[in-house]
């Protein structure tokens, strides 16, 4: 059999890449073919570039059409009003660095207000203007703190842009399975084959939206292929009963406590110790009781008084004994047999079991006393740290205001804080278990007595806005701060939350702030006219907030 030679005015397929690679290293390195270095060497690899372009253009067969996607789902909800809908423009249109420089001066942060204008378009039921979706998706993709208010807002067509567009996926990993729309709860057909044969955020979406609605259902729908599921499946799905958590949940609980997994294991162990009636937390109660007790013969005597008269008797003292093995009926039970690095077994140990204890327990323990009453008392060896820190957790995980009182003390108290307060993290949770009020008002009483150095976290934790108590606070002590003297800058963070979360009704009382002070004599050179810029941004972004609320109208009942 003989062999053709191709025709010689087949095309070159490498000619293409041979170009490429005489633009990337230079025509003063490589030359064209049939060119000579020089001058005209440049214009010689364009119009070969050129020719090879529609050359190659020219080459190219019609692909079959392909096939159109389907319209986007209807949003049935109210458009913006007009105004709104241009503020919405000017929020997405100023990203980090479109000022042209790190330094804002009065101007204000309008990327930082964008969530809080999401949520009150949220709570009004509005649907976006369509032109705005690309902005508002790449928002999304930039800042994951922005995507559940963004994705909510942003409604059925963000999904389908998604779909379209690899840089907003992340709509669709976000949304309850991927996108897909859920059975109707009476459609049990359905509901079971998509349990049984959905994708793994299909059926996270499905037990997480039939536990919102029926919690046995969803908790019997898992129950089913409980065996069947993977590890790490078994924990996802796990933690979805946290929603409603209550006590029929305990005998489905109990199982997973024999679980071959120790993360799901660990998790049912958590779950049951929030509920206070159940087996596992009567056994911990057992165990914590045995290593706590009260001992009124090691405490101080008082004084005794005057007049021969018998002596007061001693206060008494909390003694611990730390468990002095973790046997496998407490493994079972969710404790975690080893220590982290650093840390002594059996404080570890007590902290576990204390940890996960109902905080009732404590009272009938030792003496009928109140929570108040009970961190009041002392602590022997060393141990009340370790026992006051196992309690604020169980305040916090048990939602146990109370107790949580108790442990955070008073505001106004030594080193800001009660005896188990041991973090400003730890204050933050256990503020977290009060009403938004009394959070509030103890936040305001901690920056009257100790300023704003600490307050940072304590203030992320409060409602917004802010309340007035709390509100005239943060102003008194930035007050006191700008006439100290000093720069505005080791502020600038308790600054950009006032900015966010103050009450726009407070930008009246700071106009008296925004006229440049006269600078003592200690105070740092310009530190007056600093402080003046920041609180005109503060004022302009407050009323900048109060437009914005304004213009999306009053929330409908």
């Amino acid at each position: 059999m003989t062999r053709t030679s191709a025709p010689e005015d087949a095309p070159d397929t490498g000619a293409w890449e041979r170009l490429v690679t005489t633009a990337l290293l230079g025509t003063d390195r490589r030359t064209p073919p049939g060119t000579v270095p020089g001058r005209d060497a440049p214009v010689a690899l364009l119009d070969a570039a050129a020719l090879e372009t529609v050359r190659r253009r020219a080459g190219l067969r019609p692909a079959r059409a392909a096939q159109r996607p389907q319209p986007a789902a209807p949003d049935p909800r109210p458009p913006l009003p007009p105004a709104a809908a241009r503020r919405l423009a000017l929020l997405l249109a100023d990203r980090p660095g479109s000022s042209g420089g790190s330094r804002r001066g009065a101007a204000p942060d309008l990327m930082e207000l964008l969530p809080q204008w999401l949520a009150a378009a949220n709570a009004r039921g509005f649907a976006p203007p369509p032109q705005a979706l690309p902005a508002l998706l790449d928002a999304a993709r930039g800042r994951t703190d922005l995507r559940p208010a963004a994705l909510e807002f942003a409604g059925p067509r963000a999904l389908w842009l998604a779909r379209l567009n690899p840089d907003w996926r992340f709509a669709l990993r976000s949304a309850p399975g991927g996108g897909a729309a859920l059975p109707h709860p009476e459609d049990e057909e359905r509901t079971q084959r998509l349990w049984q044969e959905g994708l793994f955020a299909e059926r996270v979406a499905l037990l997480s939206a039939l536990r919102s609605r029926e919690p046995a259902a969803a908790r019997d729908l898992l129950a089913g292929t409980w065996a069947t599921e993977r590890a790490e499946d078994r924990l996802m799905f796990l933690d979805s009963l946290r929603a409603d958590l209550g006590p029929d949940d305990e005998p489905f609980l109990e199982q997973a406590l024999a679980d071959r997994s120790r993360n799901v294991r660990a998790t049912a162990a958590e779950l049951l110790s929030a509920l206070p009636g159940s087996a596992l937390a009567a056994r911990m109660a057992v165990r914590a009781e045995a290593c706590v007790a009260i001992d009124r013969t090691r405490g101080a005597r008082p004084v005794e008084p005057a007049g021969g008269k018998d002596a007061a008797p001693p206060v008494p003292v909390i003694v611990v004994e730390a468990p002095h093995e973790c046997d496998p009926a407490m493994e079972r039970d969710g404790v975690v047999a080893k220590a982290p690095a650093g840390r002594g077994e059996r404080s570890w140990w007590l902290g576990q079991l204390v940890e996960a204890a109902p905080l009732a327990t404590w009272s009938r323990r030792l003496g009928g006393r109140t929570p108040r009453e009970i961190v009041a008392l002392p602590v022997a060896d060393g141990w009340q740290g370790e026992l006051h820190a196992a309690w604020c957790r169980a305040a916090v995980r048990q939602r146990d205001a109370e107790w949580s009182r108790a442990l955070l003390g008073e505001p106004s108290a030594p080193e800001a804080g009660g005896p188990g307060a041991v973090s400003l993290a730890e204050r933050a949770k256990l503020l977290g278990t009060l009403g938004a009020a009394e959070r509030a008002e103890w936040v305001a009483g901690f920056i009257a007595a100790h300023g704003l150095s600490e307050a940072f976290q304590l203030l992320g934790v409060c409602a917004v806005p802010w309340a007035p108590p709390l509100g005239r606070a943060v102003v008194d002590a930035l007050n006191i701060a700008r006439d100290a003297g000093s720069y505005p800058w080791s502020f600038s963070g308790v600054m950009g939350l006032a900015e966010r979360c103050l009450d726009p009704a407070e930008s009246a009382r700071l106009e008296a702030l925004l006229a440049v002070p006269d600078e003592p004599e200690n105070a740092s050179p310009g530190a007056g006219g600093y402080w003046a810029e920041a609180f005109q941004r503060l004022v302009t972004t407050l009323r900048l907030r109060a437009a914005m609320i304004e213009e999306l109208g009053p929330v409908q009942r």
